[in-house]
């Protein structure tokens, strides 16, 4: 479109199971003179979603199976944090230390299938990954829609995932609703006149990555505004982005 604008949304404070998230942060837009307008995205971190829906696990309460020991020695990791993520996983695609790569039930590929420690409170509370990711998208996007005229709105819950052969790590989409997660070209002419073939944008990532700029891991910013985009269809979530097993050439 020309132009992008993301703005944090801050003051949403420490999610617990059960709380309101979506008033919550239609509270903390208020309070800073923001109001959703037809064609706004709300990324949000998967964290306060799981927090909400109250996915999350007390170390104290694991006990570790022989495979988890088994894999912990191997890694060097928490016998009881090796259980936890066997439990979200469908399989275990590497090992090493301090890292498992796991393909989770719902069929995403991270690290520790996104059993994750880091911002939540006390040092024995893991959270999971939402058990419905784009069905915890729509769930808030129904409640946002009405203070958006109705929409088009689309809602992108977010997590950090690494990538192969490249360090670090970037925010994608996890669950997507009311709007496509890709963007696809083929059939287009390129500015040279080239049919294209192959180019589909991962659109949902996109914005994903970009709303992290201004969300941060440690900065207390759970959920960005992005303003300025526009899209056709509602899409299918988050499963258009997820790449068949059979066509993947990293996944053994």
């Amino acid at each position: 479109m020309g132009a992008l604008a993301i703005h944090a949304v801050r003051g949403i404070p420490e999610l617990r199971p059960g709380d309101d998230l979506a008033a919550l942060a239609l509270a903390a837009l208020d309070r800073f003179g923001l109001e959703l307008r037809p064609w706004d995205v709300l990324v949000v971190t998967h964290k306060v979603v799981s927090k909400a829906e109250g996915a999350l696990v007390d170390l104290d309460t694991v006990t570790p199976s022989a495979a988890a020991v088994e894999l912990a020695e191997r890694t060097g990791g928490d016998p009881r944090l090796t259980e936890v993520v066997l439990g979200e996983t469908h399989r275990v695609l590497r090992a090493s230390a301090g890292v498992l790569v796991c393909e989770t039930l719902t069929g995403l590929v991270c690290a520790n299938a996104g059993v994750d420690r880091s911002n939540v409170p006390g040092t024995e509370t893991v959270t999971l990954l939402p058990r419905d990711p784009d069905g915890s998208a729509a769930g808030l996007r129904a409640a946002w829609l009405a203070a958006a005229g109705g929409g088009p709105l689309g809602v992108v819950l977010c997590d950090s995932f690494g990538r192969p052969f490249r360090e670090a790590q970037v925010n994608v989409a996890i669950g997507v609703a009311g709007m496509p997660a890709l963007t696809d070209h083929r059939g287009l002419t390129d500015t040279t006149g080239q049919l294209m073939s192959a180019s589909v944008l991962a659109s949902a990532d996109e914005i994903a990555s970009a709303a992290e700029l201004v969300m941060g891991k440690v900065d207390g910013v759970p959920v960005a505004l992005v303003r300025g985009l526009r899209w056709a269809g509602e899409g299918r979530g988050s499963a258009e982005l997820q790449r068949d097993p059979a066509d993947d050439l990293f996944r053994s």
